[in-house]
């Protein structure tokens, strides 16, 4: 295995370069402005759903997509088991467990509890790109979902 070869102390930084990158994803997303993801990826970068027909690829594109979701939505995601490989010295894999909780509709406070939209897996690759680790790939798996909820649409029914 090629991470046998690399200093450990290189090893460790390279694995928790990726698994803060994983972090300021989820980050960005729930509490930051979602569309600076993109520049956690590569300028080739792309994010997918594994099953189905969405893949969005490029910065610009990346960007543009995730600063599109709805200005109301309350959203957490709790990321679980992550699994950082590094394969070379300037390459990465990882599995991350995540559960997401999310709500449209939101105009302030707590939302009441709920069971998670969403709860998968990431299956990530990175790349050290000029001494930056960044994400080259992000793919979602699901074993569990189902719709955004709105919040205040029972009152309209």
């Amino acid at each position: 295995m090629v991470t046998e070869t690399l200093n450990p102390t290189d090893r460790l930084l390279a694995e928790r370069a990726c698994e803060r990158l994983i972090l300021d994803f989820v980050h960005k997303l729930d509490l930051g402005d979602p569309g600076d993801v993109a520049d956690l990826f590569t300028d080739a970068g792309f994010w997918e759903w594994a099953e189905g027909e969405r893949r969005i690829e490029g910065r610009d594109a990346l960007r543009s997509y995730f600063s599109g979701r709805p200005a109301d939505r309350l959203s957490r995601r709790i990321c679980t088991n992550v699994l950082v490989t590094v394969t070379s010295e300037s390459t990465a894999t990882a599995t991350t467990y995540f559960t997401t909780y999310r709500v449209d509709g939101h105009v302030g406070g707590y939302a009441p509890p709920r069971a998670p939209t969403q709860v998968g897996h990431y299956e990530d690759t990175f790349l050290k790109v000029e001494g930056d680790w960044l994400l080259s790939s992000r793919s979602l798996y699901l074993a569990f979902a189902g719709p955004t909820e709105r919040l205040g649409a029972e009152a309209e029914d």
